[in-house]
């Protein structure tokens, strides 16, 4: 088995410390099955015949699956888990009710695939959860075992909830390692020629996008697309993008925070998604966007060109100038003192003499060699790489705190990029419909359960 594909089945182990903490739950239910209406042939004016149907949003979530129970308590404890992990993002009364449905469906997932290890004689045992929770509190927290349980404790949530998560991510990896992967095979032919046609298309712009599918039909589109307003709304106000996607996207690319890797758009398969990522920048989000289905939320990763170096993956020598205005200096002389600076800079003549140049006009200088350009700002990146050695960027800053200036000292470019390899592709590949057939085997696993609510 390749190593992209140990990675996607190993989830649960190596990518703990940020899975857990940013509530990456096991997949959505499917909100609608291929068809829609179509194939019930129902009316669009719906009478019941008795006043007795639940409303979702405020049924009690408690479940029996299978025989097996999911309590009030195992959903609270799970919800701190998602919440704790929002940081600053404060949810809506009106948003938590939805979500604690969705905690719902995906603790019945989870119980679902610990039911199907156990009856193929798969069972996790206590002591491999046990180890795998000792080596996030380690490793990924920081923490010892007691120091674990009492975080998990002051925030809502308990021990239990995070073993229980582990058991069923466990569970899942062993039934996709014995019924799915030995299935899924990629030809080396078709490799070749996905590999041929990147090489045809060097030079040509990809995209590296984030994506969260809601899926919808007619009678429940008004709703969804409520919760991807409502998704949009948390997100821009800082949510983690990758939690939000684990946690409610439909499509496989959840497994990974809803990362589709670098793509061209036409591999997207949607005009509206297309045409919507073509006017994209990196770190833009748009949605949510309509779709045969459904709806989309994207977020603008990255983008490269194919095959040709990123300048942005180029290594900078940056030397900060600055000039600090003493406290309550005068509008007026704040100005003179900075006008006189900038005029300083303009006449240094390079990074050998600045620091002695900076001191001069009573500024100071900090030094650094090894910085990416796209750790920079954007609106620095620009023009930094339109600079020669020696140069410095447009005074920045105000007339409160003070002024600086960027001077380069030197630029190591990148190498060139000869695009992902054949070996890479097959990954990628042999990845991708792993993870579809690992979503069609949640589908059955849902439509053969009993399940009922209290």
């Amino acid at each position: 088995m390749n190593s992209n594909v140990k990675k996607a089945l190993r989830v649960a182990i190596a990518g703990f410390g940020a899975a857990i903490m940013t509530a990456p739950l096991t997949s959505t239910a499917v909100l609608a099955q291929a068809g829609g209406n179509d194939a019930f042939n129902l009316p669009e004016d719906i009478s019941f015949i008795m006043n007795q149907v639940d409303n979702t949003n405020e049924r009690r979530a408690t479940a029996r699956v299978n025989g097996s129970i999911i309590t009030g308590t195992d959903i609270d404890h799970r919800l701190a888990l998602i919440m704790a992990a929002q940081q600053n993002v404060q949810l809506a009364p009106e948003d938590i009710a939805p979500l604690r449905l969705q905690v719902l469906r995906n603790l019945i997932d989870e119980t679902l695939q610990i039911q199907e290890a156990a009856a193929q004689d798969m069972e996790v045992t206590q002591d491999e959860v046990n180890a795998s929770y000792e080596r996030f509190a380690v490793q990924s927290r920081g923490m010892s075992i007691a120091e674990m349980g009492a975080y998990l404790t002051s925030v809502g949530s308990s021990p239990r909830s995070i073993k229980r998560q582990i058991q069923g991510e466990l569970a899942w990896e062993n039934l996709l390692r014995r019924n799915v992967v030995p299935f899924v095979n990629v030809s080396e032919a078709e490799v070749r020629e996905i590999w041929q046609r990147i090489q045809e298309s060097r030079g040509t712009t990809e995209y590296r996008l984030g994506e969260i599918y809601l899926s919808a039909n007619s009678t429940n589109r008004q709703q969804v697309l409520t919760n991807a307003e409502q998704i949009i709304e948390q997100l821009r106000q800082g949510g983690s993008f990758v939690a939000y996607a684990r946690q409610y996207s439909e499509a496989s690319s959840r497994i990974v925070g809803g990362d589709l890797g670098w793509i061209q758009l036409e591999q997207l398969q949607q005009p509206q998604l297309e045409a919507a990522a073509a006017q994209m920048t990196p770190g833009q989000l748009v949605g949510p966007l309509e779709i045969p289905g459904g709806f989309s939320i994207l977020l603008m990763i990255d983008q490269r060109q194919i095959g040709m170096p990123d300048p942005r993956d180029a290594l900078l020598s940056l030397k900060q100038i600055s000039y600090t205005f003493a406290p309550g200096t005068p509008q007026a002389e704040a100005e003179q003192q900075g006008a006189a600076f900038i005029a300083a800079v303009e006449g240094m003549s390079g990074c050998g003499t600045a620091d002695a140049d900076a001191a001069a006009v009573g500024a100071t200088t900090v030094d650094n060699d090894q910085i990416p350009v796209r750790q920079l700002p954007e609106a620095l990146q620009s023009v930094l790489l339109q600079l020669s050695v020696g140069q410095t960027t447009p005074p920045f800053g105000d007339l409160t705190e003070g002024i600086r200036v960027l001077m380069l000292c030197g630029r190591d470019d990148p190498e060139e990029n000869s695009g992902p390899s054949i070996s890479d592709i097959m990954d990628t590949t042999e990845e991708e419909r792993i993870e579809r057939r690992a979503q069609r085997y949640l589908r059955d696993l849902r439509r053969d359960a009993v399940i009922g609510y209290n």
